[in-house]
């Protein structure tokens, strides 16, 4: 497949041209001499440099990779159709059917934008991390997407066991692993024939022999609420309901924390608050 330079740089251009700051959450800064977003805000999004995102619009560059091409539709909040013509017009297969999908809806993406004061986060079918809102990055101490796409929950729990310095799950380790795995195996039940999710899975079977175990038992069930202390350096032991929302006709599953407003957990949550939200001011994400 032959990328179509001309059409890539038209359709860039007109996305990018259909979006304003306050869509994807930004402030709007200085005279504008057209609507839509700025490059440079189009690459905070989506971690991509002004340069390349001129390249491509100016027709300059014609090989964008499939890992550029799937930032950008989540940063221009392409549907699934528009993303897929996205693809074409690099010379890219769209992703199939039946395999792990990183694409965010444009509605779930404009929920993030508007409820980005709750420790919010989206997860691919896989447990692999899509996107986390400010408040979510100064609770648990992550980074951005943008500067970390590798962040994954199955390999930060079996794997590294960096999530238990993090958060504990009430009811002990064992009911928070048992439910990542059944939820895990209830991806493979729809699309166990993605090899990549495939080899994903021997490869943390491989490293994990906690994780092999419990893959073994074969429960299968989507992993839905819990209660998680979470420990935090600058505030401390936080104490918070975890709830995972399936979005419909989608993989992907939305993590949301809450706790009722007048309890001292809210109150440590708001002391997050205003430093994620300086914090963002600052590095633009």
């Amino acid at each position: 497949m032959t990328s179509d330079t001309d059409a890539l740089a038209g359709l860039l251009r007109a996305w990018r041209g259909r979006l304003l700051p306050a869509d994807v959450g930004m402030e709007s800064f200085g005279r504008r001499r057209a609507l839509g977003l700025r490059r440079e805000e189009l690459g905070q999004l989506a971690g991509v440099s002004v340069d390349y995102i001129m390249r491509l619009e100016q027709g300059r560059s014609r090989t964008p990779s499939a890992q550029i091409v799937s930032s950008l539709a989540r940063a221009l909040q392409l549907d699934r159709t528009e993303t897929e013509l996205f693809y074409r017009a690099a010379g890219l297969a769209p992703p199939r059917a039946g395999t792990i999908s990183h694409h965010i809806p444009p509605g779930v993406q404009r929920m993030l934008v508007r409820m980005s004061d709750l420790p919010m986060a989206v997860f691919a079918a896989d447990w692999t991390l899509l996107h986390s809102t400010p408040l979510w990055r100064s609770l648990f101490g992550t980074p951005s997407v943008q500067k970390d796409s590798a962040q994954n929950l199955i390999v930060q729990t079996f794997i590294d066991n960096s999530i238990a310095d993090i958060a504990t799950a009430h009811g002990g380790a064992e009911r928070f692993e048992r439910a990542l795995v059944a939820d895990l195996r209830r991806t493979a039940a729809l699309l166990g024939e993605d090899t990549n999710f495939q080899a994903f899975i021997l490869h943390v079977r491989e490293q994990s022999a906690r994780f092999a175990a419990l893959w073994d038992e074969g429960r299968a069930a989507a992993h839905q609420s819990m209660v998680k202390t979470v420990h935090n350096p600058l505030v401390g032991d936080v104490t918070l309901d975890c709830d995972v929302v399936m979005v419909p006709d989608s993989d992907i599953k939305l993590v949301v924390y809450s706790t009722t407003e007048s309890s001292s957990d809210a109150e440590k949550l708001d002391f997050l608050r205003v430093g994620a939200i300086h914090a963002a001011v600052e590095t633009g994400n």
